[in-house]
């Protein structure tokens, strides 16, 4: 009688990525705000552990977060750089999550889109400190061997860190039905250029945020103040003779995506504070919109 065949190891090794790889991207993405990068990341740590004897590595899952970790801070610094000499304000890449977050990417219920905007006012150090132990949950042992300081420095970070985003995080206490019924009213005002409608949606202290990248029209700065910001929606989104928009859910929570000739042209993610539009966060820039899906769009 023939025995079983023995198990490839690398075979194992590598179902063991798999299970693991919406965790790492998310890690990743936590880190960088960008998916690509994210995704280029945790490649990278794959070709690493291929390069490295697996049979010394006691903590598969804790080499694979501490490696991708590793070089998301790496890229991070260096992205810090790029960032500074970006056309107009940086916002992160949205990540459509319609169905289950985890389905694309490993989004812990914190990595909201709001905490995406606060973390990138944070140092490259704090950040990771803040995401890999607060959002993730790793000891600061582990995340002090990823930032190569001690335990009690990171706690440390991690503190300062959290006091920064607790001051900064807008603080919105809509659940998601209700959030999708100021997106449906917030569309159907913008979308058909009525100034009034969106007066009655926003709050007098509303600010919009355009993303553009330098690649398409966008506000250079930050627009403040509800009259300003209507006027200029129903300039730009009700001029659109032939957009059409649907709304789906980004990092979590409702939002508008605009579409034209079948390609995402805008995400539009809006914070809401008892029951009025208190940040409108518009992302144009292409780069940043190529994984949406335009299927699904409604005319408006």
């Amino acid at each position: 009688m023939s025995q079983p065949a023995t198990p490839d190891p690398s075979d194992e090794v590598a179902a063991a990525f798999e299970r693991l790889r919406p965790r790492l991207i998310g890690v990743a993405y936590g880190l960088l705000g960008t998916l690509g990068e994210a995704e280029d990341a945790v490649q990278e740590a794959w070709l690493r552990l291929q390069r490295s004897d697996v049979e010394t590595i006691d903590d598969l899952t804790g080499w694979l977060v501490s490696t991708t970790s590793r070089i998301a801070i790496d890229v991070l610094r260096s992205a810090r750089v790029r960032r500074e000499a970006y056309v107009g304000p940086w916002l992160p890449e949205p990540i459509e999550t319609v169905d289950d977050p985890a389905d694309s990417v490993g989004l812990a219920d914190t990595l909201s889109w709001a905490m995406m905007v606060v973390l990138e006012t944070l140092g490259p150090a704090e950040r990771a400190a803040f995401v890999l132990h607060d959002v993730f949950g790793l000891p600061f042992t582990e995340v002090g061997v990823v930032l190569g300081r001690t335990p009690a420095s990171c706690r440390k970070l991690a503190s300062r860190a959290r006091e920064h985003v607790r001051a900064r995080q807008p603080r919105f206490d809509v659940d998601p039905e209700s959030h999708r019924e100021v997106v449906e009213a917030f569309a159907a005002t913008a979308m058909s250029g009525d100034v009034d409608g969106l007066l009655d949606v926003l709050a007098p202290d509303a600010v919009l945020t355009a993303d553009g990248g330098g690649v398409v029209p966008a506000a250079l700065e930050p627009i403040p103040g509800a009259h300003v910001v209507a006027r200029f929606l129903a300039a730009t989104l009700g001029s659109t003779e032939f957009a059409s928009s649907r709304i789906t859910v980004i990092n979590g929570l409702p939002a508008l995506l605009t579409v034209d000739v079948a390609m995402v042209r805008t995400v539009i993610t809006l914070g809401i504070r008892n029951g009025r539009i208190v940040t409108i966060d518009a992302v144009r820039n292409p780069y940043k919109l190529r994984r949406l899906r335009s299927s699904g769009a409604v005319a408006s």
